[in-house]
């Protein structure tokens, strides 16, 4: 059975939606849930669906080997990265290789990097008139939104769209491609 940890700062909704995906399946289980955020929402949801979550702050941050330990500790095979903003230290690369996966909210390498996430990058690409945004999953190296990309789906960007349209359909391809990526991912490996 392979072991995901969950790592979220937001709301999430993204990480109910992989968690109910891999419901019952027999070789892949969401663990735990991982947050920076006390407060945040994806504490009563994981609390909610009975998910163990541990809660880390900038200074176990500081100290990636704690964070490290605890993974290890939940026997935790994979990491995921659904809308967790800090960037992933060297030591936790280094003893989950190629085990960590994130999405962006765009078609990297375009609106990537530092700063940018969710409606920020909405906001650049409408007010770039770019004729096309979706999303990557990609692996996660030490730069932000820099490693291998695994997946990429896009859709046109109309003239009556605005950065809360071009984000409801970046929700869209997040909820419906995100987890079978990571399991198409998984199983391969």
């Amino acid at each position: 059975m392979k072991r995901i940890a969950i790592f979220a700062s937001g709301s999430g909704s993204n990480a109910e939606n992989i968690f109910h995906y891999f419901q019952g399946n027999q070789e892949i289980h969401v663990a735990l849930i991982v947050c920076n955020k006390p407060g945040a929402g994806i504490i009563s949801r994981a609390d909610r669906l009975g998910i163990p979550v541990l809660l880390i702050n900038r200074e176990d941050w500081m100290h990636p080997m704690r964070v490290v330990e605890w993974l290890k500790m939940n026997e935790i095979s994979y990491i995921v990265l659904a809308g967790f903003l800090w960037l992933v230290p060297k030591e936790l690369i280094t003893a989950f290789p190629d085990k960590i996966i994130n999405i962006h909210p765009a078609l990297l390498p375009k609106y990537g990097g530092k700063g940018m996430y969710g409606e920020k990058v909405h906001e650049a690409v409408y007010k770039n008139a770019e004729k096309e945004s979706g999303i990557t999953i990609h692996l996660v190296n030490e730069k932000y939104d820099d490693g291998m990309h695994l997946f990429k789906h896009s859709f046109p960007i109309s003239e009556q769209d605005t950065p809360e349209s071009i984000a409801e359909k970046v929700h869209e391809l997040e909820y419906r491609y995100f987890p079978s990526v990571i399991e198409k991912y998984i199983l391969q490996k």
